[in-house]
């Protein structure tokens, strides 16, 4: 199976911090030409 290139809009690695210094849950998502994942990533 091909992986599918993702197109959209990426959040700055800033916004991400904030969002998870504000409690928010983000999705982090690697290369297509690696593993093609997300991970869900919150604060403890």
């Amino acid at each position: 199976m091909a992986a599918k290139k993702i197109t959209g809009k990426f959040d700055s690695i800033e916004t991400v911090l904030r969002d998870i210094a504000c409690g928010k849950m983000v999705v982090v998502v690697d290369d297509a030409d690696r593993e093609n994942e997300g991970d869900l990533i919150m604060a403890a």
